[in-house]
């Protein structure tokens, strides 16, 4: 099939890279001409595994395309996707203005009978307002469907190429059918392809993305009552994971969650819920949690300091800023909330994070030093925080680290190590 994509970020271009890979034309628009000629190049401007390499691959067989020319983009496309940005308005509401730019500019552009696709997380209601814009344009003829994403950043080209299930929102047989045939190959396993309403579809990503938030804040909070009352969160956590009607994904303590996704999508669908007369305590209460986990971290280092006054000109090491391993990702990071905590206090933040380096150069400038080496940035320090859970932090050199830092204290955020490890650290950790 011909596809079409607007927007190059994480969603599109990995959707649109591996329905390349599974043998289909795609072409990923983009309005960014500086990100359009790296891609050109086959390079990815963001960190994502394996992502490159079939960026490449699929150029090189000429099944992927870059353009900032509309007109190019869609010329004989059978289907367009659009995988734009949705970002909070100061409201907590999601701004749109991205996804129905796209949608005009679709309408205007594509050829008859076309098959419009939002693989943008948009709230309910969204399609509605995309086929008005279409129909305002003359274009009866184009058939609006929502097809929400489940990519995890980290994983995402596995994700995509072998999804837990597909979800298709549309009452329209033909492209109900079109769509089953173009997701065949990445369900072979036997994974469901699920059509519904397409208000229904737009739903289930929220509902989706604000179950798993949820349940990361119900941990976090769970770990902070046992910090109160000796209880230890890996004993319990553990104690209810096994139980199979509750399972151990997400029941991981932490720092709080973070990234373009999960804050996002719980305060939009919180906005949504408002906006509908509701008051959506779980939302509101999931987000509060989040809040306080973080704020929870920091102050277990303004503690051991014995107040705030006495962090000013502290050496404090940071490692990991991505808000989780695998991606360069800090958007929304619950490390940045403890970074600038650290640095209105007065605080010297010395970084490192495999991928997010430069990202975290661009957010702060000289308010932080930026190392290449995850032990010269301890060197010297009065603690470590360890914020995100990198594979390369699981087992370091703690004689190394102790022998270079100035004061032995680790502030655990991801309760990566074991108490029985860390002989002479002044150890903190989740719960």
């Amino acid at each position: 099939m011909k596809i079409a994509v607007v927007g190059t970020g994480y969603v599109g271009l990995v959707t649109g890279t591996c329905f390349a890979e599974t043998g289909n034309h795609v072409t990923c628009l983009d309005l960014d001409e500086s990100k359009i000629e790296q891609l050109k190049q086959a390079k990815v401007p963001f960190f994502e595994p394996g992502l490159e390499t079939l960026v490449a691959k699929n150029s090189k067989q000429e099944k992927l395309m870059f353009t900032t020319n509309p007109d190019q983009a869609f010329a004989d496309a059978q289907i367009a996707l659009i995988c734009v940005g949705t970002p909070s308005a100061a409201d907590g509401s999601a701004n749109l203005e991205y996804v129905y730019a796209a949608a005009r500019d679709i309408a205007k552009h594509a050829p008859q009978d076309l098959i419009l696709i939002t693989k943008s997380t948009v709230p309910v209601g969204t399609g509605d307002e995309i086929e008005k814009i279409v129909r305002e344009e003359g274009r009866e003829d184009i058939v609006v469907v929502s097809n929400p994403e489940f990519l995890r950043e980290g994983s995402a080209v596995q994700d995509c190429m072998y999804p837990d299930r597909v979800v298709i929102g549309t009452e329209d047989s033909k492209a109900k059918e079109t769509l089953t045939k173009l997701y065949e190959s990445f369900v072979r396993s036997g994974n469901p392809i699920l059509t519904m309403k397409r208000r229904s579809a737009e739903m289930a990503k929220y509902g989706a993305n604000s179950l798993l938030a949820c349940r990361i804040s119900f941990i976090n909070e769970m770990s902070r009552i046992c910090e109160k009352i000796g209880a230890d969160i890996q004993d319990v956590r553990v104690a209810m994971g096994t139980d199979n009607r509750i399972g151990m994904q997400y029941l991981y303590p932490s720092i709080g969650f973070g990234g373009s996704c999960f804050p996002k999508d719980v305060r939009a669908l919180e906005f949504l819920a408002k906006d509908n007369g509701m008051q959506p305590d779980l939302l509101t209460a999931t987000l509060q949690a989040n809040e306080k986990q973080k704020d929870n971290y920091v102050n277990k280092i303004v503690g051991h300091f014995s107040g705030e006054e006495n962090i000013k000109g502290k050496k404090i090491a940071i490692w990991g800023v991505a808000f989780k391993a695998k991606t360069d990702d800090i958007r929304e990071s619950p490390s940045l909330h403890v970074m600038d905590k650290l640095i209105a206090l007065g605080a010297d933040v010395h970084s490192y994070d495999p991928e997010a380096n430069t990202n975290t150069k661009e957010n702060y400038g000289s308010q932080v030093s930026v190392h290449e080496d995850m032990y010269s940035a301890v060197e010297g320090a009065d603690a470590l925080c360890v914020l995100t859970e990198w594979n390369e932090f699981r087992s370091p050199d703690f004689s190394r680290i102790a022998s270079t830092m100035k004061s032995s204290t680790l502030f655990d955020g991801r309760n990566l190590y074991d108490a029985k490890q860390l002989s002479g650290f002044k150890y903190y950790r989740i719960g």
